[in-house]
């Protein structure tokens, strides 16, 4: 069964499989004792380290081992808040980092601390002219991911760290998605990544904080990871995430184009399968393995389950899913729609047959699951003999109060055609979905967003038919 979901987190990597089972005989002991069995411990330990810190590109003595990248990303922010907290209480994120740094941002806010959010185009990156000017002469400290985890769209970090080195803001990059494939360019403060993204076992994060930066650890001291991640270190699990690093770092070249070349694929041929389709991020300054798409009319979850069926592990951005009821945070950022979405992560290794075999099955699932939702075919009725205008613009109002997406698209697009061209549709809706999927539609069927307004229930969201 093809596994395409390797953003979320990848399959172990050989390397650390084998590694991991040799130092679960040899690195059991606690490294911090000065007894044989500790003494070799530590070697390892110190080992994976200087491994590790190689390919982040910063001396051993700035990186520590966390328990996850969540925990590493929360350390360091507290930590560099704390640090810095004479200069300033500032915090300026984008608004498609991972929830990890958002909840972290929320916490902050929460706490009576201004929070700065950044937004993004419609590909996704911020724009390095933007961040820079979000910099205010409080700021503590800013955030930015190397590439974003839900589209793959690569940030312009080199720009955003040489703005942050001009004001004075240390700067901390999210690299989990990116690590993998190369070092964060020059000019970082903080870095924080996770093993399980690059192949390496779940539960080790690391955690880079470099010379000169003022950081104070948050929460009880502890003497262990230069106090920066209490607790015991699992010995044999960063062993084998050290190695499962340097052994994908050494393949990243050529697994990269590669996989580039089957993302190639499916970013083309998708919407030329599927009508109705919208696929979001950078064509160009993106991830190698990573391709997302929507699709109008479809609903993310069952979609996610027919695929499951069809034999194809992906994942979804997509507000309609079972752990949520909103768009994601990303898609919203970007303004894109967002049901029927389909994130493809494919892992190293992935097999060229099963990328065709994916595009010739997708075609027939999103026909059945937009069946079994009655959704218009070719987009929605056009009444062939629709004058050109129409004299007073006659309105109709859907009621799809109640409904969750894609219905209330589905039911605009079975009515539009019974206005004339220049009357309108407002439809009402309660599903924050529609705030974004409305406006969506209709870029891709050629007609106006006419804007929202408060309803007494929910929202009223009226579309004029150009077309």
């Amino acid at each position: 069964m093809p596994y395409f979901d390797a953003a979320s987190s990848a399959p172990l990597h050989p390397v650390a499989r084998q590694a991991l089972q040799a130092a679960l005989d040899e690195g059991w002991a606690d490294p911090a004792r000065l007894y044989r069995e500790g003494r070799r411990a530590r070697l390892l330990l110190d080992a994976a380290r200087e491994a590790a810190a190689e390919a982040v590109g910063c001396r051993p003595d700035e990186l520590v081992f966390t328990p996850s990248g969540t925990r590493a990303l929360h350390a360091g922010i507290s930590g560099a808040l704390a640090g810095r907290r004479r200069v300033g209480d500032r915090l300026v994120v984008s608004a498609v980092e991972h929830s990890a740094v958002l909840h972290s941002a929320a916490a902050w806010e929460a706490a009576g601390h201004p929070v700065t959010e950044v937004g993004v185009g419609r590909a996704g990156a911020v724009a390095a002219g933007d961040f820079a000017g979000a910099l205010a002469p409080d700021t503590a400290l800013a955030c930015l991911q190397s590439a974003n985890h839900e589209t793959g769209t690569e940030q312009p970090v080199a720009e955003v760290a040489e703005a942050c080195r001009a004001a004075g803001v240390p700067l901390l990059v999210d690299a989990a998605q990116s690590l993998a494939w190369g070092p964060v360019p020059e000019g970082w403060s903080l870095l924080a990544a996770s093993a399980h993204k690059w192949g390496g076992p779940p539960g080790v994060g690391l955690l880079a904080v470099r010379k000169g930066v003022r950081f104070a650890p948050q929460g009880p001291a502890d003497e262990r990871e230069s106090g920066r991640a209490p607790g015991f270190e699992n010995v044999p699990a960063v062993v084998a995430a050290a190695a499962s690093l340097r052994a994908v770092r050494a393949e990243a070249a050529a697994e990269g184009a590669r996989l580039r070349a089957l993302v190639d694929r499916i970013r083309t041929r998708v919407p030329e399968l599927v009508p109705d389709v919208e696929v979001v991020g950078d064509p160009v300054r993106r991830l190698p393995h990573i391709v997302t798409f929507s699709c109008l009319y479809v609903d993310g979850e069952t979609l996610l389950h027919e695929l499951d069926r069809s034999g194809f592990s992906v994942s979804s951005g997509s507000s309609c899913t079972s752990s949520t009821l909103t768009p994601s945070h990303v898609l919203r950022a970007m303004g894109v729609l967002s049901e029927g979405n389909v994130r493809v992560s494919l892992p190293p290794g992935t097999a060229e047959a099963d990328v065709d075999r994916f595009l010739e099955v997708l075609p027939g699932v999103v026909a059945s699951v937009r069946e079994r939702l009655g959704a218009p075919a070719g987009g929605g009725p056009v009444s062939a003999g629709a004058p050109a205008e129409a004299e007073k613009e006659p309105a109709l109002v859907v009621d799809a109060l109640g409904k969750r997406c894609p219905i209330p698209v589905i039911e605009l697009a079975k009515v539009i055609g019974e206005v004339p061209v220049g009357g309108t549709v407002t439809v009402l809706s309660d599903d924050e979905a529609a705030r974004l999927d409305i406006p969506a539609w209709c870029g891709m069927r050629g007609q106006e967003y006419a804007g929202e307004r408060a309803a007494e229930r929910g929202t009223a969201y009226t579309v004029r038919r150009l077309v």
